[in-house]
């Protein structure tokens, strides 16, 4: 029986918090789909930053993968406040140019 009592306790914790952290999104504003959205493209956005780093010279369909997925990047992160991402700003700013120097190439290319 009192192992029945902690695990209620421990559930009603847990929708608790989950109820606590989906307040704190509406109050900053935002929707918790946006959040989500913003959280698996800063994923997202580290493997891109790495292989911007990586990767000078990308095959034309290499550079088509890395605009629809920078593309969808940047548009999670606008959907979110500034202040959320400030500390990701320099990879950012680092798959931005990447992502301008693609556009720019295959521009001149065609």
């Amino acid at each position: 029986m009192a192992v029945l009592t902690v695990i209620y306790i421990l559930i009603l914790i847990i929708f608790a918090l989950v109820a606590y952290a989906v307040i704190q999104i509406k109050m900053f504003g935002m929707k918790v789909k946006d959040f989500w959205g913003f959280v698996e493209a800063n994923q997202m956005l580290d493997k891109l930053y790495m292989f911007a780093k990586q990767y000078e010279r990308m095959t034309p369909q290499e550079q088509i993968i890395y605009l629809t997925e920078a593309e969808k990047i940047f548009k999670a992160f606008d959907k979110v406040p500034d202040e959320l991402w400030e500390e990701e700003y320099d990879k950012y700013k680092e798959v931005l140019s990447k992502y301008n120097d693609i556009r720019m190439l295959r521009w001149t290319s065609n």
